[in-house]
């Protein structure tokens, strides 16, 4: 039996496949049904006081008929703007999506199917999705879409699994990534202006574009495929730039190579300001608002820049990002709940930022800058509804319960935690400090210089560069080693002779009192946090900015060693069973290793840092990014099964980089360790 289908007209609602004259839906419902991807009705939203008159009984009267409307054939499919009854419309039935954010980029591969089938089952009818322009063009002109970049496999997933994509493709997308996915090469010229008209800029802009959107383009909804819409760089209302020359260059690129049906979309904060600098016309204006939020005032902000069109709030947030050295965030889930059913009331369109946060692995976390510099944390757990490894949270089954209210749920379970394993205690050796293996780390040698260079004049994007040079006189007593304000980018580990002194920080300690005597050496391990990803401050240069000095007398005749960890130890590096170091209680920075065996299974399991201050993870040469033990709140570490080996052994190379325990070991658990070290458990984000 065909299901019958619904039309909107002036007068009514008519059932259409086999309705008799007398089904019909009353005159006055006509104007606020729509068809979502899951087939069922839910409100239109018309005109805020239309929206106010439809009560809940007219709403549960909707949504118990079910019916579903068929599929249209690729030639007919549409998606476009319904300026006149305030609403999408796809296939020409008005239509409204709830849709999560997940970023594939933060998910191992073998995990898609597992998080995007857990979301569909949640009643979400679409999934928002960010490009990492960095994740995918490493260095100028060199693309990488294999294996967890292959971002066509995931879009095509998504299609398989049913699910619409929402895309956000930037060129800057922040996501608290790595200077907010713009490849750090972008800084190799060091007066471009970011997110402007620079020609520079716009140049590798446009280069990135003709490869990134020809990929897309056949996965448009209009050409077939699942992308119902795209959005146009993102919170540019909250950039200093305000340049419209900007948005309409990449509008007209948008155009060009996406073609003149695709929906294309800004997302901003409710501010005013941010909403006269962020939006175009040409581009339909969306906002971001949490939980807490009046969403009578946050949707009267959009109407003042989309006076008609659907309500859209692009990014509801479900939770909060955590940086190193403060609480782990929460959102209580009934706050979450509540604005959700009350923007479903109002017939919005809705996006959940995030439905699945997932990991930074490696260096990809990003940074803000908020009177002082704030890295993110590893795990981009976010408290939402899917935790960090995928599991389905009391979150998740409020929102479930929510959307039930106003669309059937999928058929079928929700598809339960995947299996964790205590793997338990595994005993690590020192291998060597990090200064007596340079040889191998950076093979080509150093790079000589009167004067420190950043990372970017040495085309470093990420990881680690070793500072060298030599007392330049006897020092018998404390002389202070310091560097200028803000010259730290971001974290630089003292060595002298090859003891370790202490630790410069941005924004925190630029001093250190040394002693010496001439021709000492000096080295001085810095470490890239992650760049900024959000606000004025994307141009986040690191390494040493300025000179250090001592005692006012600013040092010279540097020697710099850009560090190639991962390639070292992606190719097997260092061997176990070799250890070189003979200074085993030795502080500062040193590679550990280690080796155990998974149980015939290789399960996710999370991994604790007893005793350890900060530094870097691999296992089975996969870097699982940064612990800071000693700074919290985060305490373990995400290991995906999927990085782990059956049947033969898993090496463990761990970089500490201030002082590793006595007895180095590391602690599986089946369980992770979000929040300790503070003395409060939760936060309320703006």
């Amino acid at each position: 039996m065909v299901p019958p289908q619904l039309s909107c007209c002036s007068s009514c609602l008519h059932l259409e496949s086999g309705a008799s004259s007398a089904e019909r839906w009353p005159r006055s419902f006509s104007d606020h049904v729509m068809v979502v991807s899951t087939s069922t009705f839910v409100p239109c939203p018309g005109p805020a006081e239309h929206s106010a008159r439809m009560g809940l009984p007219a709403l549960a009267l909707l949504l118990a008929v079910g019916l579903q409307h068929t599929q249209a054939s690729p030639s007919a499919r549409s998606f476009q703007l319904d300026y006149k009854h305030n609403c999408f419309r796809k296939d020409g039935v008005p239509f409204r999506y709830i849709s999560g954010s997940i970023h594939y980029a933060r998910v191992p591969r073998p995990a898609w199917r597992d998080r995007l089938l857990k979301m569909y089952m949640s009643g979400l009818s679409a999934v928002q999705v960010y490009v990492p322009w960095n994740y995918h063009e490493m260095l100028p002109g060199v693309y990488d879409f294999a294996g967890n970049r292959d971002v066509e496999a995931f879009l095509d997933l998504t299609a398989e699994l049913g699910l619409l994509v929402i895309l956000r493709p930037g060129p800057y997308i922040c996501a608290e990534w790595e200077m907010g996915g713009l490849p750090a090469w972008l800084l190799w010229k060091p007066n471009i202006i970011l997110r402007s008209s620079d020609p520079a800029y716009l140049a590798a802009v446009d280069s990135w574009l003709h490869v990134l959107l020809p990929k897309i383009k056949p996965r448009l909804y209009q050409h077939g495929g699942n992308i119902i819409s795209v959005q146009v760089e993102n919170e540019y209302g909250s950039y200093y730039a305000c340049d419209y020359g900007y948005l309409r260059h990449l509008l007209g690129s948008f155009r060009a190579l996406l073609g003149s049906e695709v929906l294309l979309f800004t997302t901003d904060s409710t501010g005013a300001e941010e909403l006269r600098c962020g939006t175009l016309q040409g581009l339909y204006a969306t906002i971001d608002f949490g939980p807490g939020s009046n969403v009578t005032e946050a949707f009267d902000a959009q109407r003042r820049v989309e006076p008609k069109g659907p309500l859209v709030n692009s990014e509801y947030y479900t939770g909060w990002l955590d940086y190193w050295g403060e609480a782990h965030a929460s959102i209580s889930t009934a706050w979450v709940a509540q604005g959700l059913e009350d923007m479903l009331q109002l017939g919005a369109s809705i996006n959940m930022y995030m439905f699945h946060g997932g990991t930074n692995f490696a260096y990809w976390s990003g940074a803000d800058y908020k009177d002082q510099y704030k890295p993110v944390t590893t795990s981009y757990d976010y408290d939402a509804p899917l935790s960090e490894a995928g599991d389905p949270t009391e979150k998740l089954f409020a929102i479930r319960t929510v959307i039930s209210k106003f669309q059937p749920l999928p058929v079928g379970p929700m598809p339960p935690a995947t299996p964790k394993y205590a793997y338990g205690r595994v005993a690590l050796q020192k291998y060597a400090d990090l200064l007596d293996v340079l040889d191998v780390l950076c093979p080509s040698g150093p790079i000589q210089s009167q004067f420190p260079l950043t990372f970017e004049a040495i085309k470093q994007a990420h990881g680690f560069v070793v500072y060298h040079t030599q007392l330049p006189r006897d020092i018998p007593d404390p002389a202070i080693l310091a560097a200028p304000p803000h010259s730290i980018c971001d974290r630089g580990y003292v060595m002298l002779q090859k003891e370790y002194q202490g630790t410069l920080e941005r924004d925190r300690q630029i001093t250190l009192s040394v002693t010496g005597r001439a021709g000492d050496t000096l080295d001085v391990l810095l470490e890239n946090m992650g760049r900024i990803s959000f606000g004025a401050n994307v141009s986040d240069f690191k390494g040493l900015l300025e000179n250090i000095s001592l005692d006012s007398d600013p040092l010279s005749n540097w020697l710099i060693y850009p560090l190639a960890i991962d390639t070292a130890v992606q190719q097997g590096w260092p061997q176990a069973a070799m250890p070189k170091s003979s200074s085993r209680g030795r502080a500062g920075p040193a590679f550990y290793t280690g080796t155990f065996e998974t149980p015939g299974i290789a399960w996710d399991t999370f991994v604790k840092f007893p005793g350890w201050s900060k530094g870097q993870l691999w296992i089975n040469g996969f870097n699982l990014g940064r612990y800071w033990t000693s700074r919290g709140p985060q305490q373990t570490l995400f290991v995906p099964g999927s990085v782990l080996h059956v049947g033969c052994s898993n090496n463990i190379t761990v970089l500490e980089l201030e002082g590793a325990p006595l007895t180095p070991l590391l602690l599986f658990l089946d369980q992770p360790l979000f929040n300790r070290t503070l003395g409060h458990s939760t936060l309320a984000t703006e």
